[in-house]
């Protein structure tokens, strides 16, 4: 064990957070339910479900179209991102952050509300596959804020909640850490206002990777 390190096991959520998707998922939920004939959901609505499983952000995101057409806006908005996905970056300075906790001995892991073959996707085109030890997407487990996604997380790598933070850009990732009892701290700078963050009482609300990377060095 380091004594210097509070938690052993530090998991991020992906878009957000880790990576610059956020506007490009609004404009693809947008013109996912264009197409399907449902009413545009304003960019405050489409980025509230961002970090939820695709059936769900979609029911959020649609919530008057019938409960049939749901797997083809989910199967719209798929292919809007994919033929985009490649003009997505990592944040600046998240590179040097992950190698910086690998370094330091942390086991770091990935919750995402993404499928398994979009996060593999993103993981290959950021050249993310060895930083991450364990990674678990919402098809293959319970969609956020149920608390089996990070349960299942820290089953797999052996660590206690009490040495778990979870780290997320909406209010989604920071229930998800409060069912499961662990510590959160929320980013600023992807889906989720930062006053709506603040309300869920995560250790601390940070506005950059700069200054994420900083406050996990001095109190991770």
């Amino acid at each position: 064990m380091n004594d210097r390190r509070r938690f052993d096991l530090i998991v991020f959520d992906w878009d957000g957070t880790l990576f610059d998707s956020t506007a490009l998922i609004v404009q693809c939920i947008q013109a996912a339910c264009r197409e399907v004939g449902a009413p545009e959901p304003s960019a405050e609505r489409a980025a509230y479900v961002i970090g939820l499983g695709l059936h769900d952000a979609m029911r959020h995101a649609a919530p008057g179209l019938a409960p049939e057409r749901y797997p083809e806006l989910g199967r719209r908005y798929r292919q809007h991102y994919f033929a985009r996905q490649h003009e997505l970056l990592l944040f600046d300075g998240t590179l040097e952050m992950l190698a910086a906790l690998k370094l330091r001995q942390h086991f770091l892991a990935v919750a995402t509300g993404k499928s398994r073959v979009g996060l593999d996707e993103a993981l290959r085109h950021a050249s993310l596959h060895e930083m991450f030890d364990a990674t678990r997407t919402a098809d293959e487990t319970a969609s956020k804020p149920d608390p089996r996604m990070l349960l299942e997380l820290m089953t797999e790598i052996g660590a206690d909640p009490a040495r778990t933070l979870m780290v997320g850009d909406t209010t989604h990732d920071l229930q998800l850490a409060a069912n499961a009892g662990t510590a959160s701290v929320a980013v600023a700078y992807g889906a989720h206002e930062p006053e709506g963050l603040a309300a869920q009482a995560p250790l601390a609300v940070l506005h950059s990777t700069r200054e994420l990377h900083r406050w996990l060095l001095e109190h991770g």
